[in-house]
């Protein structure tokens, strides 16, 4: 398979199942569901997805089957239209162009030309509006349905607030304490209103209504838990209803079975509870569903039920109230602690699932494999209760040891970090070591050593603290004989720097070296003899994501800081390689190349930068990437490497990137001038050819960015000479210079002093600078900024190069 010309954003997977009432097939054999802007359709024996029915820009907000052919589909959108179906082949017959915003959809056998919708309400917010949409049988597979009646005024954009009385003699809508009902062949409307609460204080708001499909009966659900069935609705003055209550808060769903025989209804409570004959004495119960019931669906031969849930599941029962199937999908907590991780052994996605519980998410069924129970507690649904969170996760290289970090904060923070091994004989993961508070304060950071050949013989485990620590986990033998395991995990090693909190940590490729960064400094220690061999520092900002190199490059160390900077250091001369000025918020390398992906935040949309350590220029750029703000990426291996014929796309041949967003707002920032980003950036005020040819284009520069400052803060006040003598050289560098000298003197001047510094080792090192086509990073730091003359620079250079270590000994 040849990979396009061009890079694509897909998405994968992840969408929500319960974003619409799921419909069964005539024969029951298949469930459909909506899944973003698709519909899935899933196999009820297998549980696996069939088809995916792909067509809608936007949300697809409801499905039905055609009343006149049950083999096919219609389907409504956010994006204005209406789409046929043919649901067994997955083929698109026909789209009705409405115009506007569809928020419920609903079929009747009785209406062969037309179906209904609730759309906005013109010039009116919050408002919407139940309307029948009139579908012409013209030729064609586009076409405009413009010719919309209004049906009902002021309805509930819920598609759960609206439903249509047997064979849709009459609609029933609720909506706050109001019920309307409208008869089609009299026009006529009965309006019936509660009191928003009643005498006991139970809530009497409407969430959900259904209708009887023999009798003229409306059922209603209500915040309070109450299920009402109205009769005799078609006088205003003269109607009744009775009460059933089992439910203890709000009433999430209500439907019919076939016959009517019996009300299905479904709550926070996880409970399916099935009411015979609407007596309130006679009712069944299938507990124990895993999390609050969204939707209820009844197929129409009446032998399965269909519960969607807000844990993004769907779970298939048998008329009897027998649990039949399970599908899940990806569970989005509210807070993701423990970022995307992929499981070697399955190589599917590793993230926070129920609460307490790790999921293992394939990416290629847009299913959950299976849920580790970590914190092994059950979760008390009680809002303001601080209960145990998963907050990280670490995998070894082949996957045999699980490290989990669980932490709840009260009035003194509760801390345990959990060792697990995987068990070939159950396939599942079994708690080895449990240590209790293994740092004073939160965890940070953590991974394992990992090399392959480590794994085995000695692994080990890093976690970094805020309690300014980090520490060595390795295994030992357990010598107590009443232990049920031969190992566990101990410390054996706790490091530190300066009273700095450790934020970041992660091992070489070789895992001979431990880099863990300490707010703005990052120290580079031997994981054998925990000697202290380098550090290194780029401020302002504190180190935000640090990463080493891999193969052909692993003798680089990538750093990113909080403060908008990108730096690369060679760890053999332990000098800074080069620097970007780039808001990178997520910093990922390849396992499989040298390739590191860096996802940064510019203009209100993330970007997307590929490039190779001991390359400043970017392999592949991928501007808009998404509108959002992108939280977390990991690089997945393929099963098959792609043949990929580009270059600049070589980085997808062994993996693939994938990224999870949110919906939080940030600041816009802009990207300064800097080399590296005049390869990524918009070249505002130099034109590309200059860039190539390595011609320098001087700038007016604003004092406060003047190289000369930048100069005096990055420099070690201990390698500093006296004030007196560098402000005549400072309040010169704010002087306007007379001289004018043409582009090739200044491209002479610039030539012949990069080649004194390549002769110059030590000044190599004592200058952060970046070599890419004889451009150095000085020059570029500013677009209008005053700029020092080529002879002050080089003075300034002679000042540092001087050694005032001298000074030190007074």
């Amino acid at each position: 398979m040849v990979a396009p010309a061009a890079l694509r954003v897909v998405r994968c997977g992840g969408s929500k199942l319960h974003g619409a009432r799921a419909v069964f097939s005539a024969d029951a054999r298949y469930l459909l569901c909506t899944s973003g802007d698709f519909v899935k359709m899933y196999s009820v024996g297998t549980e696996e997805t069939v088809c995916m029915l792909q067509g809608h820009a936007d949300l697809v907000t409801g499905i039905q089957l055609n009343p006149q052919n049950h083999l096919q589909l219609y389907s409504s959108s956010l994006d204005g239209t209406i789409k046929l179906w043919d649901f067994t082949d997955g083929i698109l017959i026909k789209t009705f162009i409405v115009g506007y915003k569809l928020l419920a959809l609903y079929a009747l056998a009785n209406c062969e030309d037309s179906v209904f919708a609730v759309i906005p309400k013109s010039g009116e917010r919050d408002s919407f509006q139940l309307v029948s949409v009139k579908l012409t049988k013209t030729a064609g597979q586009e076409m405009e349905a413009k010719e919309l009646s209004v049906i009902l005024d002021g309805v509930d954009e819920s598609p759960k607030h609206t439903a249509f009385g047997r064979e849709g003699e009459y609609v029933a809508s609720v909506k706050e304490v109001n019920l309307q009902v409208y008869f089609f062949k009299r026009k006529q409307m009965n309006r019936f209103s509660l009191s928003a609460t009643n005498t006991k204080g139970g809530n009497n708001r409407f969430t959900c209504v259904a209708c009887h499909p023999k009798e003229d009966c409306i059922a209603t659900g209500h915040g309070d838990g109450k299920i009402r069935l109205w009769r005799n609705f078609c006088h205003n003055k003269e109607y009744t209803f009775s009460t059933l209550h089992w439910h203890h808060d709000i009433v999430m769903d209500l439907a019919f079975s076939v016959e009517g025989t019996s009300l299905l209804s479904g709550g926070i409570e996880s409970v399916l509870v099935q009411w015979h004959n609407g007596s309130d004495c006679k009712k069944d119960f299938l507990p124990r569903l895993g999390s609050a019931i969204e939707y209820i669906s009844v197929s129409s031969d009446g032998t399965s039920y269909c519960t969607s849930h807000t844990d993004n599941r769907i779970t298939i029962i048998n008329s009897n109230l027998r649990f039949s199937k399970s599908i899940q999908g990806l569970i989005k907590g509210r807070d993701v602690k423990t970022g995307l991780v992929v499981d070697p052994r399955t190589k599917a996605l590793v993230l926070n699932g129920e609460p307490g519980h790790l999921q293992f998410y394939c990416l290629q069924s847009d299913k959950q494999l299976y849920s580790l129970d970590i914190v092994q507690q059950e979760y008390i649904h009680q809002a303001g209760l601080n209960q145990l969170d998963l907050v990280k996760v670490a995998f070894s290289a082949q996957g045999k040891w699980l490290a989990t970090v669980e932490e709840r904060e009260e009035t003194d923070l509760e801390l345990q970090l959990k060792l697990w091994v995987f068990d070939e004989e159950t396939q599942s993961f079994k708690l080895n070591t449990r240590i209790n508070m293994p740092h004073e304060d939160h965890i940070t950071a953590m991974c394992f050593r990992d090399r392959d050949e480590f794994e085995d013989d000695s692994p080990m485990l890093v976690t970094a603290g805020k309690d300014c620590l980090f520490k060595a986990w390795v295994i030992v033998e357990d010598t107590d004989p009443e232990a049920q395991q031969s190992v566990s995990w101990s410390c054996d090693f706790v490091g530190s720097y300066h009273n700095y909190q450790a934020t970041n940590c992660c091992f070489s490729e070789d895992g001979s070296l431990l880099a863990v960064s300490f707010e703005e400094t990052i120290t580079v220690w031997d994981s054998v003899t925990w000697d202290l061999k380098c550090t290194f520092c780029h401020p302002p900002g504190k180190i935000r994501n640090i990463c080493f190199g891999r193969l052909t490059c692993s003798k680089y160390l990538i750093g990113a800081t909080d403060h908008g900077f990108l730096c690369c250091w060679n760890l053999l001369s332990c000098a800074l390689e080069w620097s970007a000025q780039l808001n990178v918020l997520v910093l990922q390398p390849d396992p499989l190349s040298e390739h590191i992906a860096a996802v940064s935040w510019l203009s209100k949309d993330s970007s997307l930068f590929v490039f190779k350590p001991n390359k400043p220029r970017p392999i592949c750029i991928q501007r808009n990437l998404c509108k959002e703000k992108i939280q977390f990426a990991a690089f997945v291996p393929r099963d098959i490497p792609e043949t990929i014929v580009s270059e600049k796309y070589l980085w997808l041949r062994r993996s693939q990137l994938y990224f999870l967003t949110n919906t939080q707002l940030a600041v816009e920032e802009s990207l300064p001038m800097t080399p590296f980003s005049l390869l990524l950036g918009k070249h505002r005020q130099q034109s590309q050819e200059d860039v190539d040819l390595g011609k320098v284009v001087i700038h007016n520069h604003h004092n406060q960015d003047s190289p000369a400052v930048k100069e005096l803060l990055h420099t070690p006040a201990h390698v500093l000479p006296s004030a007196s003598f560098l402000c005549p050289i400072f309040i010169n560098s704010l002087l306007t210079s007379k001289e004018s000298k043409s582009a090739e003197e200044i491209a002479d001047e610039v030539e012949m002093e990069s080649e004194e510094a390549e002769d110059d080792s030590d000044e190599e090192r004592d200058i952060i600078e970046m070599e890419q086509d004889d451009l150095r990073p000085m020059d570029f730091l500013g677009e209008t900024t005053c700029r020092l003359s080529k002879s002050q620079e080089k003075e300034l250079r002679k000042i540092r190069k001087m050694d005032y270590s001298w000074i030190s000994s007074f």
